[in-house]
């Protein structure tokens, strides 16, 4: 299955959350219900199964990741000593795409996955091209010379320099770092990972 290539806005409504990660998303802007002519029609009540989908689908759409590759992730996350749930979303949250993403560098995860694959980011001064890549303590991540002069890296610096970065990272310029690992209490995404826990514990 390649990866959404439809009207980005689609997914935030069947979700009822602002995916794109834009403050103009119509879900923030207009409390849009689910996609369709007659969606409020066809909302019903969800069973406990459905609830517990529901939210992986939500969590795999807010990161852009695969179900073959969520899965990996789970199972990953699954053999660490934390909690299933937080090593999940720690995974998660150190894909570099993610970390791109979260350094203002980009202004959405599918822009930061593109500056990855592009050849625009490096980590600790080589070149990485994967956006599934994890970043470990102490990764200095940069953007290239090229990527540092297109206008839009520019127009985000400008927006977001009062900003607050998560704990866990820091930044000077178009350089960031890893400071540690992000805890549950840095990720501010709107997830209950208790409900992946129990879907994949079925």
């Amino acid at each position: 299955m390649a990866r959404y290539t439809g009207p980005k806005h689609k997914l935030c409504r069947a979700e009822g959350v602002a995916i794109c990660g834009s403050p103009k998303c119509p879900v923030i802007r207009k409390n849009a219900g689910p996609p369709g002519q007659h969606s409020q029609k066809r909302r019903r009540k969800l069973s406990e199964y459905g609830i517990q989908l529901r939210e992986k689908q939500k969590v795999k759409r807010i990161y852009g990741v695969l179900e073959r590759q969520f899965r990996r992730y789970y199972f990953l996350a699954s053999a660490k000593k934390e909690a299933t749930g937080e090593a999940l979303l720690q995974i998660l949250e150190t894909r570099l795409d993610n970390v791109v993403y979260k350094l203002n560098l980009a202004n959405s995860r599918p822009q930061a996955r593109q500056l990855v694959s592009h050849g625009h980011i490096f980590v600790n001064g080589k070149k990485v091209t994967i956006p599934s890549y994890n970043v470990k303590i102490g990764d200095i991540v940069s953007l290239s010379e090229k990527a540092s002069n297109f206008n839009f890296v520019s127009k985000i610096a400008e927006e977001t320099k009062d900003k607050l970065l998560p704990s866990w990272l820091e930044k000077k310029a178009i350089v960031g770092k890893i400071k540690s690992l992000p805890a549950r209490e840095d990720i501010d995404a709107d997830i209950n990972e208790s409900l992946i826990v129990e879907y994949y514990s079925r």
